[in-house]
């Protein structure tokens, strides 16, 4: 794999994920933060990839995995779920 997309794929993970981060922290509302969760989840996607692809970055990869499903537990919540939490 080409180093320019391990290091794209790593770059637009952590840069998406601190964005996401910040939407969520924000507590903008169900709407935002459903949209945060959405950046949640191509960050998860990215570091998925470029984890399993470079050699020295399972450990990030297998986290992602992780958080790739709870990020979609939260689209699901605040973006796709017609009833409100509380």
């Amino acid at each position: 794999m080409s180093q320019v997309v391990l290091q794209c794929l790593q770059y637009y993970g952590a840069a998406a994920g601190t964005v996401a981060a910040l939407i969520v922290s924000l507590d903008l509302g169900r709407k935002w933060t459903g949209w945060g969760f959405v950046i949640f989840v191509t960050s998860s996607i990215a570091l998925v990839a470029w984890g399993f692809l470079d050699d020295k970055a399972e450990g990030i990869g297998l986290q992602n995995v992780a958080l790739f499903a709870i990020n979609c537990v939260g689209v699901w919540r605040y973006l796709l779920r017609r009833k409100s939490p509380h």
